[in-house]
């Protein structure tokens, strides 16, 4: 089956001059070959990982995947995956590319394929659905090159992808009023500039594959099978990864598992806890055929609800909760595409006040029968200026401002190499590490006279007042209902020289998203949320400090690939939250020497008591 890949391959950059040899005029990016853009550590780790999942010779591999890999990296070039939404940096369509086909092929390895075939039949098919899987993922998006771009070269001539890579410096922008799904109907323009004439040899002679990929490329992953859902899930996945979610949970969760809590979350607080149709500040109004929930408020207090319940994942920043929103359809769009909407509220009373808001529409929250009566007064949006501000660009110093204004226009977009976040760490965790060892069970019965659990404010129960010791209690409660994890890679609280060591400042942190209260609080002392909880903790005296008088302790947190360090608080006693204490986390160690001695000499005098 693989004989036929087996002839020399002709690299795909044969021919083309050397980048290096290309002077790149001013407010121009230079085009790169494969190798440079695939050269860096956070691709090679990705293109080994995808390696990895194939069962292939390096040979084999080199035709196969590798290949149209760096025909991809070539045609898609520094272009971001999108203007502002995820990956939405130089390079970001590329790592986006390599980051689907790893988890596409990582969630390939849980199915038999073509479901339904005999074993056998299976096994002869494994790695054309292999393949499959991961050509659908890398091309689901290659469209946007063709429609949502507009790339021109120092001239003024436009680059078209159909034309092949690029060979000489570009600058791009996106194209105004772009409609924004056709890019999934375009991939048909340009699998051919990724997958060669062999390839597709190869897979039209399995029929079941061959439609399911069809259907993927032209967007109609409906008719695709598992095919498509394995792109979808791993989409999902790249996206919520580079937005700050989790993607572990957004591979191994039921099909739109997140969409239903986020809706279920909405609802709640809908019907307990906002305010709706107010004459004056309200969280939301409801017209004829809208719901306008205020954009902070909304946020805010869906990622407190949703915490307080134990779910987690949920990103950190407002900017991401609106764009997962977007994503899974349930805040409307503005004409450019954004969730955000602008608009202006007037009551019948003649108050007026604007907003930024979420669009939603009521169907979504409410059956006919219980719809609440509309606002009275009106909701106009603003035309112009509609949605948020987009997140900031990295840096650019003056004198590069000044080279891009002076030679490119201003309705261009420029890029220049800039340093991103090495996001692929998660992805590496989830799909090579070996999980730390799970804490032992921990009894769920409370002991004979514990400080009260928190518990979730509801429509007839006044939110707890926040405190040192309501953190202390709302921590031991987490961890006695499994909501915080301990011991884990990304654990807030973890064993260490046989006590409970809090992960600073995000233990703190995760407390004050959820006990909004918390902010008007830090507030009144000019402090941030998680300053003020961390305050209130010291003041109980539950921690342990150093020789130096220091509360805070370094520990070295080593992995299969790579070490960091975290900085925290080591408790007097693990009894503040453990009933059993839970062994030490052997990934983790103290670096202050000082601990080990004063550990040690409290060990051998433990001894000398009992001996």
């Amino acid at each position: 089956m693989l004989s036929l890949f087996q002839r020399k391959r002709v690299p795909p950059t044969a021919g083309t001059p050397p980048t290096s040899a290309i002077e790149t005029p001013k407010g121009l990016t230079r085009p790169e070959s494969a190798a440079s853009l695939l050269a860096t550590p956070r691709r090679q780790k990705l293109l080994e990982h995808i390696w990895q999942r194939t069962s292939l010779s390096r040979r084999q591999f080199a035709t196969l995947y590798l290949a149209p890999l760096e025909r991809y990296a070539e045609l898609v070039q520094q272009f971001p995956a999108s203007e502002n939404h995820h990956h939405a940096y130089p390079g970001g369509m590329l790592d986006h590319g390599l980051e689907i086909t790893a988890y596409a092929l990582k969630l390939r390895q849980s199915h038999l394929l073509p479901a339904g075939a005999t074993p056998e039949a299976q096994a002869a098919q494994a790695e054309a659905w292999t393949a499959g899987t991961a050509y659908a993922a890398l091309l689901h998006d290659v469209g946007k090159v063709a429609v949502d771009l507009h790339v021109e070269h120092a001239d003024g001539s436009v680059w078209h992808p159909w034309h092949g890579p690029l060979q000489r410096p570009y600058r791009f922008r996106y194209r105004p009023g772009r409609e924004y799904r056709l890019h999934s109907a375009a991939t048909g323009l340009l699998y051919r500039q990724v997958l060669d004439q062999q390839i597709f040899d190869w897979l039209v002679g399995y029929p079941d594959l061959w439609a399911a990929l069809l259907y993927v490329l032209a967007g109609q992953y409906e008719h695709a099978g598992m095919l498509g859902e394995l792109v979808v899930r791993a989409d999902q996945a790249s996206v919520a990864q580079e937005l700050g979610g989790d993607p572990a949970k957004a591979m191994t969760a039921p099909k739109h598992a997140l969409q239903r809590k986020l809706l279920d979350g909405l609802r709640y607080l809908l019907k307990e806890e906002f305010k709706l149709n107010q004459s004056g500040p309200s969280d939301g109004w409801l017209t004829q055929d809208s719901l306008w929930l205020v954009s902070k408020t909304v946020s805010d207090k869906l990622r407190a609800h949703l915490l307080s319940r134990g779910i987690d994942g949920i990103p950190s920043s407002n900017t991401a909760v609106f764009n997962v929103l977007q994503d899974h359809g349930i805040a409307l769009t503005t004409s450019d595409g954004k969730a955000i909407w602008k608009a202006t509220v007037t009551s019948d009373t003649g108050w007026s006040h604007a907003f930024t808001f979420l669009k939603l529409s009521p169907a979504m929250i409410w059956e006919t029968a219980d719809r609440p009566a509309p606002f009275a007064g009106c909701v106009q949006v603003e035309q112009e200026e509609q949605g948020e501000p987009a997140p900031q660009a990295p840096a650019v110093t003056e004198t590069q401002r000044a080279e891009v204004d002076e030679a490119a226009p201003a309705s261009m977009t420029v890029i220049a190499p800039v340093a991103t976040d090495n996001g692929v760490a998660a992805l590496l965790d989830l799909l090579d590490a070996p999980t730390a060892p799970s804490a032992p069970a921990v009894p769920s019965e409370p002991e004979a006279a514990p400080v009260s659990p928190p518990a979730p404010a509801t429509a007839t129960q006044e939110p707890p007042e926040p405190s040192g010791a309501h953190f202390m209690a709302w921590l031991r409660q987490g961890i006695q209902s499994r909501k915080l994890i301990i011991n884990d890679a990304k654990a807030l609280v973890h064993t260490v020289a046989g006590t409970a060591y809090l992960v600073s400042p995000g233990v703190f942190q995760r407390y004050a998203q959820e006990y909004l209260q918390v902010a008007a609080l830090a507030k009144q002392e000019k402090l941030e949320g998680w300053q003020w909880v961390q305050k209130r903790f010291e003041k109980l005296g539950q921690h342990r400090k150093q020789p130096s008088g220091l509360n805070i302790w370094t520990c070295e947190v080593t992995g299969p690939r790579k070490s960091r360090r975290l900085h925290g608080y080591l408790l007097a006693s693990p009894d503040a939250l453990f009933q059993e204490t839970p062994p030490d986390n052997p990934y983790l160690r103290l670096l202050n020497e000082a601990v080990k001695r004063e550990d040690s000499a409290r060990g051998g005098k433990d001894n000398d008591d009992q001996g």
